[in-house]
């Protein structure tokens, strides 16, 4: 072996000594690049309305943009389906909402709420009961009073996909007023944008969705609230009358939000996220933006959600079932 060539092995040698005894490169910080935030409803909707609030609020915590993304379908499905399918990153999380507890039961997909990380619950609202501004529907009283004296599919209402909470809802204010599930029938939509859309439009006769959701159309004079399916009025709509106030029936019910990611987050991602939710939940614009519009909060850590969201599996499907919208 010549002196060079001894020369070099022994240089190339040392070379890889010193490239295996180097220290591994550190992993970047999470987030290091901007968040996906998926909203499986449609755009101008609460659900999306909240969504965009608390992008912001994180955006602004986390430094790096949070991107919302409307991606709608299925009665729901396209929207939850795709958070759950996301790379287990922190680059996509989403707001799911009430019927990721109840389309499972209707068959449209294995989804559950066990199909999450669940992150943290930050809403809940009741239904109202809305019709265009020229119904000749001058108050809940007269409207229910129309549907009992109707035939059966007369009357065409919308808010949400096919058993979506807020077709759940209309289904148990006709069965309080000892109607049939399908009395009223059901036209299918994106969200309570769209439904709201349609009913000022004439498709529909009316629109169960929380008064919120419906407000843009209130206050543009299109649209009017008769009631809403809760215990106690909403101060920000004063003058909507509960179910129990007007018709003497006690029933009610509401949809909640909350933000989650697929399964598996890593845990330093959870504690980051959880993190930076709490902030913009417990932050003077966030509780200004909901408390503007109507929306109510309530904050649900990890664990807290996690229990809640199967309270709320059992509760629906029971309620699924006893209204014939459940499979199997």
């Amino acid at each position: 072996m010549t002196r060079v060539t001894r020369r070099t092995l022994l240089a190339a040698s040392g070379l890889g000594a010193a490239s295996l005894a180097l220290p591994a490169l550190a992993q970047p910080r999470w987030p290091n690049r901007p968040i996906q935030m998926i909203v499986p409803w449609g755009a101008g909707g609460g659900t999306d309305a909240t969504a965009r609030i608390v992008g912001s609020l994180l955006e602004r915590d986390l430094g790096q943009p949070v991107n919302v993304v409307n991606r709608t379908g299925g009665s729901g499905v396209v929207g939850h389906s795709a958070i759950a399918t996301a790379a287990a990153d922190g680059y996509t999380i989403g707001m799911i909402t009430v019927e990721i507890a109840m389309m499972h039961w209707q068959g449209l997909t294995e989804l559950k709420p066990t199909s999450y990380t669940p992150l943290a619950l930050l809403n809940e609202d009741p239904p109202g009961v809305q019709v265009a501004q020229n119904s000749p529907y001058a108050d809940i009283k007269a409207l229910a009073d129309a549907i009992k004296a109707a035939p059966a599919g007369r009357f065409r209402a919308s808010g949400t996909g096919q058993g979506g909470i807020w077709h759940l809802a209309l289904v148990g204010w006709l069965q309080a007023m000892g109607l049939r599930a399908d009395h009223v029938r059901w036209v299918p939509s994106n969200g309570a944008a769209p439904a709201m859309q349609e009913l000022a439009a004439g498709g529909v006769d009316i629109v169960t969705c929380s008064v919120p959701e419906a407000r843009a159309m209130i206050d543009a004079g299109r649209a009017k609230s008769l009631a809403i399916m809760a215990p106690a009025r909403n101060p920000m709509f004063a003058n909507v009358p509960t179910l129990n106030e007007a018709l003497g029936i006690t029933y009610s019910t509401g949809a909640w939000r909350g933000i989650a990611g697929p399964r598996n987050l890593p845990q330093d991602v959870q504690r980051r996220l959880i993190d930076s939710l709490k902030k913009a939940y417990d932050s003077s614009e966030y509780k200004d933006f909901m408390a503007s519009r109507g929306f109510g909060v309530v904050w649900g850590d990890q664990a807290a959600f996690t229990s809640f969201m199967a309270e709320a599996d059992k509760a629906m499907g029971e309620a699924m079932r006893g209204a014939g919208l459940a499979r199997g």
